[in-house]
């Protein structure tokens, strides 16, 4: 098989452009082993751009969440330090008020920085979720310990309407709907009723949360499912629902809402596709 200098040449050049953003498609249809060489070194030149380029975006998306983890505990963390200097010349009632919104604090930043690491596990694909058939209502029972307190404090009730069983991954599948459901809290008035409901149809099974408020501003929709861009709680992060919706996308899911209004409140509903 005679092989050309300008192809040769060709392939040459190819080789020492492949970092470059676009390439130059050197394939071809004819027969023979060069041909198939090329072809070989195309593909693997492409496949290997694809891998950095993956690499590329784990490594930004890692410095955009220690970015964030780092611009978020700025604040509580200068709180905390300007209460241990006042505690020094502080009466005993004074401390014990320090150390109590001193404890608080460190439980918001470990909650913190639990979520933005679940979430840059998620988006850099090092979540493996294992789905198996659980029942909607051993999910609800593994979220009350995490919202109990806060129903006792509103005076409010969980309540779910009725049970199926659904395939999901249960741990990340809690997470999402201790989030969700907290979310009805902050919504609901006092005596408030949380209500979780689910179903079944052709296309995917469902998990619906309904709070008992006054319904969702259209307005911040937009807002909702970005990372700090929204929360009515002084507490809050705005990172509860972000987060929910990443596990159920991470499961081929997705999250619909029901704004509500006129009396009603605003219903999130988890869909876990067949």
């Amino acid at each position: 098989m005679w092989i050309s200098k300008k192809e040769i040449e060709e392939l040459s050049e190819f080789i020492k452009n492949a970092d470059k953003d676009e390439l130059q498609d050197i394939r071809d249809n004819k027969e023979g082993a060069f041909s198939v060489l090329k072809n070989d070194i195309y593909n693997l030149v492409t496949a290997r751009k694809e891998e950095l380029g993956r690499v590329y975006k784990q490594r930004d998306s890692l410095s955009e969440y220690m970015s964030d983890i780092s611009h978020q505990l700025k604040t509580p963390i200068t709180s905390m330090l300007i209460m241990l200097d006042l505690m020094e010349e502080a009466d005993d009632d004074k401390k014990k008020e320090f150390i109590r919104d001193i404890k608080f604090s460190l439980s918001k930043m470990q909650w913190l920085v639990g979520a933005l690491l679940k979430m840059a596990k998620i988006d850099a694909g090092a979540v493996v979720f294992t789905k198996k058939i659980i029942p909607v209502s051993e999910l609800i029972d593994d979220v009350q310990p995490s919202v109990a307190i806060l129903l006792d404090i509103n005076d409010q009730t969980l309540k779910l309407d009725n049970d199926i069983e659904i395939n999901c991954d249960k741990r990340w599948t809690v997470e999402a709907l201790t989030n969700i459901i907290k979310n009805a809290i902050e919504h609901s008035p006092n005596d408030g009723v949380i209500t979780v409901d689910c179903g079944d149809n052709p296309l995917y099974k469902w998990i619906s949360v309904k709070d008992s408020g006054t319904g969702l501003n259209k307005s911040s929709y937009a807002a909702l499912f970005k990372r700090f861009e929204y929360s009515t709680n002084e507490n809050g992060f705005g990172i509860g629902m972000p987060l929910a919706l990443k596990i159920i996308k991470g499961q081929g899911g997705d999250i619909d809402v029901d704004f509500g209004g006129n009396g009603q409140g605003a219903t999130f509903t988890i869909k876990m596709f067949k």
